[in-house]
């Protein structure tokens, strides 16, 4: 069964450690992540953009195999279907589609629009059990079209989207998603302290979680970060292994080619992936 994201977040902030929210893209992403966190005894939060919702044919192809697979793998482990980075009638679409919590990005929108759109999807999900997590300055990089310089997040704005009511909160503190850059400054932990100090007890979110030292990762959750996106790196081992594994020549030996086959060392990358990120996080044996 698919739960709100809410509850497993309170506990994370209380508990100083963070819930990791790992994207997927198929079958095979979803299955590693949820094999990974039922063998740790992890919460989890598998996260969906609007791209590879798509890609998958739909929000409602995507609730169903992920509540289907749930269900079929037995897993027990509290697990969020979550809506990263969505458009307001993208969430309203998760959210008629049947996934137990969503993200409405208006970073890109002034902050009185940011606030009245964020407000019109809390009403919406919160009547249906499911957690809102919205933006406040933008997060650098790009992803599914939205592009991002990075801006840091003003704790004043930070306050008015938290005391919405939101259950989680992203707020641009000079991460950026995909690979950093050599000449990258860093996460700005002063205002992260600042707007932790304003948001009180509000989950804060890390997105562009692939490249950021463990040393960084670590202060950020003992600032109240509870949530941490992963994407990118759990692209690039899958891709990694998969190209291991042709270069090999293993895909002409026997029936390699079969994609079952030829899918499994990158399959078997990405649950190594999210295991070693879940054990950086603190949220093993947190189910």
């Amino acid at each position: 069964m698919l739960v709100s994201a809410a509850e497993m977040l309170k506990k994370a902030k209380a508990g100083h450690y963070a819930v990791g929210q790992f994207n997927i893209n198929n079958l095979e992403w979803t299955k590693m992540v949820l094999q990974a966190a039922q063998e740790n005894q992890s919460p989890v939060i598998l996260g969906v953009s609007e791209g590879a919702g798509k890609y998958m044919t739909g929000f409602k192809t995507v609730a169903a195999m992920v509540a289907a697979m749930v269900e079929e793998m037995g897993i027990t482990v509290p697990v969020a279907l979550h809506l990263d980075h969505g458009s307001y009638e993208g969430a309203k679409k998760c959210i008629e589609a049947g996934f137990s919590s969503v993200m409405f990005d208006g970073s890109h929108y002034g902050i009185e629009e940011n606030i009245q759109k964020t407000k019109e999807i809390i009403e919406l999900a919160h009547g249906l059990g499911i957690s809102v997590e919205a933006e406040v300055g933008s997060i650098g990089g790009e992803e599914d079209g939205v592009v991002g310089g990075g801006e840091v997040a003003d704790p004043e704005e930070c306050k008015q989207i938290a005391d919405l009511g939101v259950d989680m909160l992203a707020a641009g503190i000079g991460n950026i998603h995909g690979v950093y850059p050599e000449n990258w400054q860093g996460l700005n932990f002063d205002v992260l302290a600042k707007i932790q100090e304003k948001t009180g007890t509000m989950p804060l979110v890390l997105h562009g979680g692939t490249g950021i030292p463990d040393d960084m990762i670590k202060k950020a959750i003992d600032l109240g970060v509870s949530k941490i996106n992963v994407n990118t790196e759990c692209q690039l081992v899958f891709a990694a292994a998969t190209r291991e594994y042709i270069e090999a020549g293993k895909d002409q030996q026997g029936k390699g080619f079969d994609p079952r086959k030829l899918l499994a060392p990158g399959a078997a990358a990405i649950k190594e992936k999210v295991t070693e990120k879940m054990q950086l996080f603190g949220s093993v044996g947190k189910a």
